[in-house]
């Protein structure tokens, strides 16, 4: 058998019966993919891990707790021998054997009669990397490259044309925070394949690099108190292209419904007719934090945390922020586009019963070779912000979480 290469095959398991002997880690990495084939599971042992036993629990498998014994493999399609039974692997590798079932056996891949690939998937492909011959088996180069070929096809890298007539359609990208490895894959694949890119100020302009010379990409930014595209023209923009048949990103820094506005782009195009793709992106409002090294929550600190833009100032009859009730909460604030009204919403939070002492940080550029701390007090932050010139984008973290360290000292 050693003397031919191995036949690959996808298998389609959906309410078939499959068979599976042993609940360790083992069988704990192959079941999801055996679940999400809608495969009719059996396992087959005395114990299993507490994550294959929570698959029990939910009823995507159905569990015997005992050993194998004689029959268990009547009616199955496909078995996979996980167990660390010697006699229990050779018997039932004896049963499939007779009763022509395909076996995979993770103690001896030389005497199974089938063999799992290193598997990855992407935006609807699944690449199955196989070792044909046995006497070349490596699964760590199996797996590197099936690793090679899907993040090539994640972040674009490796394009293959698609041959099917492509819809009219917008992606509203949420590129997060700045770095450009915190975009999401399937954000990464769409900035692969566009024409058109319509990107913010505050999105991951190191990926508009990578782009191919033919994408047009269209200049949205919006600094804070000077030029910006108004709201109506990118929107504008957007259908424009959209209805030339044209695959365009609307590429935002962030999440993209996240003081985004990326809900106004949608429904401008709902109304003209154009279909659209929400891709969420990583809010810059919990990982820039991070990124400093803030936990926005932390047990026995805080329990909550709150959201709010701080882009009109607490005293200003557009704001619609209830500054006196978030002066009562005990969790932690966190304020997005608020640095050149931090001093007023300071104030505001201390009038209203916040202690003066409560720590703040103000985090700039957060995520990318640019970003620094600036740490203050809600007494001092509005004089520390100007003596510090701190510029946006910066994101600002109010509550006792700012003077949790990495060590755990408050």
């Amino acid at each position: 058998m050693a003397e031919h290469p191995a036949y690959p095959v996808g298998l389609r398991l959906t309410g078939r019966r499959v068979v599976v002997l042993g609940g360790g880690q083992v069988a704990q990495r192959r079941l999801p993919a055996l679940i999400a084939a809608g495969a009719d599971i059996r396992l087959v042992s005395p114990e299993a891990t507490p994550s294959v036993e929570a698959m029990a629990d939910t009823g995507e498998i159905t569990w015997e707790r005992r050993p194998y014994t004689e029959g268990d493999l009547a009616g199955a399609w496909y078995v996979l021998i996980a167990t660390s039974d010697a006699e229990a692997a050779e018997a039932a590798s004896a049963e499939a054997e007779r009763h022509r079932v395909w076996c995979v056996r993770s103690d001896d891949a030389d005497r199974a009669t089938a063999w799992t690939p290193a598997t990855g998937h992407s935006e609807g492909v699944t690449v199955a990397v196989l070792t044909t011959d046995a006497r070349h088996r490596d699964p760590r180069h199996t797996a590197a490259i099936r690793d090679a070929v899907v993040e090539g096809l994640r972040d674009g890298t490796l394009v293959a044309p698609h041959r099917r007539t492509r819809t009219p359609g917008i992606a509203l990208v949420g590129g997060g925070p700045g770095d450009p490895d915190l975009i999401t894959v399937r954000g990464r694949r769409l900035l692969a394949e566009a024409d058109v890119v319509i990107a913010d100020r505050l999105g991951p302009r190191d990926l508009l690099a990578e782009l191919p010379p033919h994408v047009e990409v269209i200049d949205a930014a919006k600094i804070p108190y000077g030029r910006f595209m108004a709201q109506e023209a990118i929107n504008n923009a957007l259908i424009e292209h959209a209805k030339q048949g044209k695959a365009v990103v609307r590429l935002k820094g962030g999440d993209p419904f996240v003081f985004g506005r990326g809900m106004e782009e949608a429904q401008a195009l709902a109304e003209a007719g154009i279909a659209c793709t929400v891709v969420p992106g990583i809010s810059s409002s919990v990982s820039v934090p991070g990124a400093a090294g803030i936990p926005v929550t932390h047990r026995g600190v805080a329990h909550e945390f709150t959201v709010v833009s701080g882009h009109v100032a607490p005293d200003d009859e557009r704001s619609l922020v209830d500054w006196p009730s978030l002066a009562k909460l005990t969790g932690t604030l966190v304020i997005l586009m608020g640095v050149d009204k931090i001093g007023k919403i300071a104030e505001a939070l201390v009038a209203h019963g916040k202690s003066p002492d409560t720590p703040v940080a103000l985090v700039q550029e957060g995520t990318t070779a640019a970003q620094r701390r600036v740490d203050a007090t809600l007494a001092t932050v509005g004089e520390v912000a100007v003596a510090q010139e701190v510029r946006p984008p910066a994101v600002i973290v109010v509550g006792e979480v700012v003077a949790v360290g990495p060590h755990g000292t408050v």
